[in-house]
């Protein structure tokens, strides 16, 4: 089934209040890693619940209330089976690949790591690289692993490098499933991608550096003269990960895109060995809740969609760079996926409501401003998005040192990325 995101004039008038399910779920989802022990235990428990509960609020106005609901959900469903599909299977694929290294890296050498994995991004998924890679990251420099380390895995693994394909970051492949070709955003942002990216690495050199350089005579020769050894285990999953992105060019007829990233995973879990699993301490858990909570979030936004179509004109957003700060505003503390598709669909309505192809073609900086807010703003707190949270707790588990929620923001996104991000509108839009 082909996707299309196209806008009509007889969108349905959505009361204000339906919107409040979709509010109130990004807001659980913000506050909650936040909050004590005991309300994060009780959300754990009940969010899947909580998500669907929503979600059939929203479904059941749709179906008794609003012209053509069930065809809308129907539509929605399918999508949502798409980009689970996609996730689900990077996820799987990316737990069966283990990267051991032995040796100590240089600010140099973490440089090019660090930009080999921001273009891995793009082909695994931000998620996909940041669990591949966190781990071997931080063997790298354990002598002297310091909280900058983590900072910029998360500003450029598990954000701002996923942003040249639909693969790289969930926003994208939802705009991939609504007409953006494959290829459009590598063409059109290549040179914004190298110019965030080059910035944050110059950035983190310079933490590096300096790091390097107060580490004891002693610990400086050790790293200067200690040869790495690596090794990969898990390389079947190559293989997998090859029918995972050669899915998405296949014409989604009667599911088989869906079928095939499906497959692709579940052989992958099946032919990992063990062991690889083990040593990256795989678990179902956290697709399990993207699932769930995803569930939620596609069904909740249908209202705010329709509602963006029906009142989008009295927004004063006239320039690309208003939606690249607006879309990046939410997305720091909301999800950036369902901001990345209202901000789309905001950007539709006020160029005339004739679909993204349209879009593209008469003022296609408006959609590049709102894919380049929604991945690289993610970056700026744990809560951007969803392997922001999951680089923290796999580092802290292994007693490195990681900023609170507000240090994060106050020592490194507001004084160090915002002014790079700021730079990147500047110069492209």
């Amino acid at each position: 089934m082909k996707f299309a995101f196209a806008l009509t004039a007889s969108a349905p008038d959505i009361p204000a209040w339906l919107i409040l399910p979709f509010g109130l779920l990004l807001l659980l989802i913000a506050v909650v890693p936040l909050s004590p022990a005991a309300i994060k235990t009780l959300w754990e428990h009940h969010y899947a619940k909580v998500a669907v509960a929503l979600a059939a609020l929203v479904a059941a106005y749709y179906l008794a209330r609003v012209d053509g609901g069930a065809a809308e959900l129907a539509r929605t469903g399918g999508e949502y089976v798409s980009f689970i599909a996609l996730i689900g299977s990077l996820f799987v694929i990316a737990g069966g690949i283990h990267l051991k290294v032995k040796g100590e890296a240089t600010p140099l050498e973490n440089v090019v790591y660090l930009f080999i994995g921001a273009l891995l991004a793009n082909v695994v998924g931000t998620t996909g690289a940041s669990m591949v890679l966190i781990r071997p990251f931080m063997r790298m420099n354990k002598i002297r692993l310091s909280a900058h380390h983590i900072v910029f895995f998360i500003f450029l693994v598990s954000n701002v490098g996923g942003s040249l394909t639909p693969v790289g970051d969930p926003p994208l492949f939802l705009g991939y499933l609504r007409g953006v070709p494959f290829f459009w955003l590598t063409q059109h942002v290549v040179g914004a991608w190298l110019f965030t990216v080059g910035a944050i690495l110059v950035a983190f050199y310079c933490f590096d550096r300096r790091s390097f350089r107060h580490a004891p005579t002693q610990i400086q020769e050790e790293i200067a003269h200690t040869r790495e050894v690596w090794r990969f285990d898990g390389k079947i999953n190559l293989l997998f990960l090859a029918v995972v992105i050669g899915a998405v060019f296949v014409p989604d007829t009667h599911g088989l895109r869906v079928i095939l990233m499906a497959a692709a995973g579940f052989a992958s879990y099946r032919l990992t060995p063990k062991v690889v699993h083990e040593e990256n301490h795989f678990s179902f858990g956290p697709i399990k809740e993207v699932a769930w909570l995803f569930l939620g979030i596609f069904a909740t936004m249908l209202p705010a969609l329709d509602y963006l179509e029906s009142h989008g004109q009295e927004l004063a957003f006239t320039k690309p760079a208003h939606y690249y700060f607006a879309t990046g505003a939410l997305s720091s503390v909301l999800d950036n996926a369902p901001t990345y598709v209202n901000f789309l669909k905001l950007a539709d309505v006020r160029a005339g409501g004739t679909g993204v192809a349209a879009l593209m073609a008469h003022d296609p900086l408006t959609l590049i401003a709102v894919s380049l807010g929604a991945v690289f703003f993610g970056a700026m707190t744990y809560i951007g998005n969803g392997p922001n949270f999951m680089v923290k707790s796999i580092a802290h588990d292994a007693g490195a040192h990681t900023p609170s929620f507000f240090a994060y923001i106050v020592k490194y996104s507001v004084p160090v990325l915002l002014p790079i991000l700021a730079l990147t509108a500047w110069l492209f839009l």
